[in-house]
């Protein structure tokens, strides 16, 4: 059976890098960070004081006049009274999404399919933690009369999906996957499991998080997993680096339009790229650890391959999940040169991480942007803060796209995510023909 084929045709992000997707992608090819000093709290007690923020977020922006819901046009998120109802991973959730969908062209096209035939798959790792925080303080101060009714919907990790799902009138599935840091490559690969079945036409995917908190913070401190470099932040996360120490956390959302091929062709959209393989595994193994030499990764990027029905020489780009950790990076590292042995010279690999910190549940759909953007444009961007290569993976020979980007014809791009937990998910992308 012939699978139907999935396309990509719009784009939104807000990152630590920009508020859109044009901005975060110019910031990476340039090799920008995005990681400083932590402004949402005060960190003077908590051994890590760094995060790569969004920064000058302006929620009731105006966006290009849409009108999803017959006769009720959207031009912002929410009103002034509304966006207080909205916790912070929600808003960003909601504008990148926003900004996907008007450049995906859909908007002058609802004619074409009915709203049950469009769904949403939103990847969350943690939801309204800092909501949480500061319901609970209030609690404590203030008794249970402070807790506000609108408090459980704040939180609830789905509620971005809702929320956005509500805003667009996409009245398919609607879904939410939690799986830590695979959250929203799962999300993708999920949906695209979705269209190919017949299932909808449309969906809307990707991923948010916003954890940039006391406990968020403190909790991944506690775990050892972050980065304490905190008198030099922007050279703080530095995947394959020999002095790395840990991830810096991130926060944002990045929402793709993915779409029937024949169904966006037909409407005249401008297809971005193709989704050609989705690949996921468990390593059984550990809850924070890899499995050694990336063996769970490993067999994900080997579905994926058979998945899309090419070999390991058709792929030029590898956006790695390489988050600035000891044992992650250099694990990963060796699954790659496993099994792309044969076609070191050619391939280019980076860690977008370097500039963006990890944004959990949010980094896959963060992360196939920039696979996207990179067959777009012929450019990849660099991994960044590679001072002193480790020499572990310096003797793997893989080319890691040091401090630089680089020019170089991309038709064919993957993307992983792992997360805690064992879990595991690569994507594939190419040039739609």
């Amino acid at each position: 059976m012939t699978k139907r084929r999935v396309v990509v045709t719009g784009m939104g992000c807000v990152s630590p890098l920009g508020l859109t997707a044009e901005a975060t992608w110019n910031r990476a090819i340039s090799g920008a960070s995005g990681v400083a000093a932590i402004t949402l709290f005060d960190p003077r007690d908590c051994p890590v004081k760094i995060a790569a923020e969004v920064k000058n977020f302006e929620p009731l922006r105006e966006f290009p006049t849409l009108s999803p819901h017959p006769g009720k046009p959207i031009q912002h998120i929410a009103s002034g009274k509304d966006i207080k109802k909205l916790s912070r991973f929600i808003q960003f959730a909601m504008a990148a999404g926003i900004e996907a969908y008007a450049k995906s062209g859909l908007d002058q096209a609802r004619h074409l399919i009915e709203p049950n035939r469009m769904g949403i798959n939103i990847g969350v790792g943690m939801g309204g933690l800092p909501e949480i925080e500061e319901t609970h303080l209030d609690l404590i101060a203030k008794g249970y009369r402070r807790i506000s009714p609108f408090f459980i919907p704040q939180v609830i990790p789905n509620m971005a999906a809702g929320q956005l799902g509500i805003l667009l009138n996409l009245q398919g599935e609607n879904l939410c996957s939690v799986s830590a840091c695979a959250s929203s490559a799962h999300s993708i690969g999920e949906s695209v499991r979705h269209i190919q079945g017949g299932y909808a036409d449309v969906m809307v995917v990707g991923g948010a998080e916003a954890v940039v908190s006391t406990l968020g913070i403190g909790g991944f401190a506690a775990c050892r997993a972050l980065s304490t470099r905190n008198d030099d932040p922007t050279k703080a996360s530095r995947p394959y680096d020999r002095d790395r120490d840990g991830f810096v956390m991130g926060e944002g959302a990045c929402v793709l339009v993915i779409e029937e091929y024949e169904f966006a062709k037909n409407r005249g959209a401008k297809i971005l790229a193709e989704i050609l393989g989705y690949g996921t595994t468990s390593d059984a193994f550990h809850i924070t650890s890899p499995a050694p030499e990336g063996e769970g990764g490993l067999r994900a990027m080997n579905l994926a391959l058979k998945d899309a029905g090419i070999n390991p020489s058709a792929i030029d780009y590898i956006n790695s999940h390489g988050t600035s950790t000891p044992l992650g990076d250099l694990e990963e590292a060796k699954a790659i040169a496993k099994l792309f042995a044969s076609s070191l010279k050619s391939l280019h690999l980076s860690s977008t991480k370097s500039m963006t910190g990890h944004l959990l549940g949010a980094s896959g759909a963060l992360e196939a942007f920039f696979s996207i953007m990179s067959i777009q444009t012929g450019m990849i961007a660099p991994t960044i803060n590679i001072e002193n290569l480790d020499a572990d993976c310096e003797a793997l020979g893989l080319n890691f796209t040091p401090n630089e980007a680089i020019q170089k014809t991309v038709r064919t791009a993957m993307s992983n995510s792992f997360g805690f937990g064992g879990t595991n998910a690569c994507l594939i992308f190419g040039k739609s023909s």
